[in-house]
């Protein structure tokens, strides 16, 4: 149900009971107030209802119904006209048969039937006289009324261009602002494509700190391995040395290489490679020597 009649019954009592208890005047500001806002709410709804392309087109039919009446009304004015000439035409025929049996009559001796004849044609001329007035006003009428016809005509052409013209562009500038707000949606939905980028890669670095953080304290020992696949000291150790030696050969390589050194040097160079796995083979001597001892 609409709240709107309730309301201003309610309203219409509360300004009765004012009126009745003397205070009528705030009650008509409030009045005047609600009616106000009622007006303002009714006009902004209908400012949404409205279609301008609507309007329009109401206003050419209207026009178009106007023409219609003006050209009936020359039509009508037209026939009238048509009449009043067919009876100036039966009346100056009869005007003439009286005067022609006016001078017969005249030609026979009988002088009093010319009288009677010329009396009767006399009053015949009245009535022509009268509609041949008649006559000059309607066809004035009938001129003015179709020059009007033919202004209104062209009044009604030239709005119907202007209004073809404005229904066009209105049409095109609804679909712009249609366009536009589609765009718009677009911008957004790309803005939150933005944003959701954004939060994977600060995911992405987050946990790639995460994995660097873990890996450097499994290396201090500060966390346990728990896959034991974890190096102890010693061997770390040995493996640090290893490598540093290795480096140390390849550096004296390059040198020797750039100087354009002799076979000696790089004899001496693969000489210390060769000290290097002399050990193995003084731990293998050891152990065939018990050998020759027993033969």
């Amino acid at each position: 149900m609409d709240a709107g009649p309730v309301l201003w019954v309610l309203l219409q009592s509360l300004e009765l009971e004012s009126v009745r208890r003397g205070r009528a005047k705030p009650m008509s500001g409030v009045m005047k107030r609600m009616g106000m806002i009622f007006r303002a709410k009714a006009n902004k709804a209908l400012d949404r209802a409205e279609d301008p392309r609507e309007t329009l087109d109401y206003s050419y039919q209207k026009q178009l119904e106007l023409l219609q009446k003006v050209r009936r009304g020359v039509a009508d004015v037209a026939t009238s006209r048509k009449r009043l000439e067919l009876q100036l035409n039966q009346l100056q025929s009869q005007s003439g048969k009286l005067e022609d049996q006016g001078r017969k009559a005249l030609a026979l001796g009988r002088e009093d039937l010319a009288r009677e004849a010329l009396s009767r044609r006399a009053a015949l001329q009245q009535q022509v006289t009268d509609l041949e007035t008649q006559h000059a006003t309607l066809q004035g009428e009938e001129e003015k009324l179709t020059l009007a016809a033919q202004r209104l005509q062209a009044k009604v052409d030239a709005f119907r261009t202007k209004k073809e013209t404005i229904k066009a562009t209105y049409t095109a500038a609804q679909a712009q602002t249609r366009i536009g707000e589609a765009f718009s949606g677009i911008s957004e939905e790309m803005g939150d494509v933005g944003l959701a980028i954004q939060r994977a890669e600060d995911k992405t670095a987050q946990l790639q700190a995460r994995a660097g953080a873990i890996d450097e304290l499994l290396a201090s020992g500060a966390l346990d391995d728990q896959s034991g696949m974890r190096k102890d000291d010693i061997q770390a150790e040995l493996d640090r040395l290893s490598g540093g030696t290795d480096v140390e050969l390849e550096l004296q390589r390059m040198k020797a290489e750039l100087a354009g050194g002799s076979t000696a040097d790089r004899q001496a160079i693969e000489g210390g490679q060769g000290q290097g796995q002399a050990p193995s083979q003084s731990q293998q001597q050891p152990q065939d020597t018990p050998r020759f001892d027993k033969q």
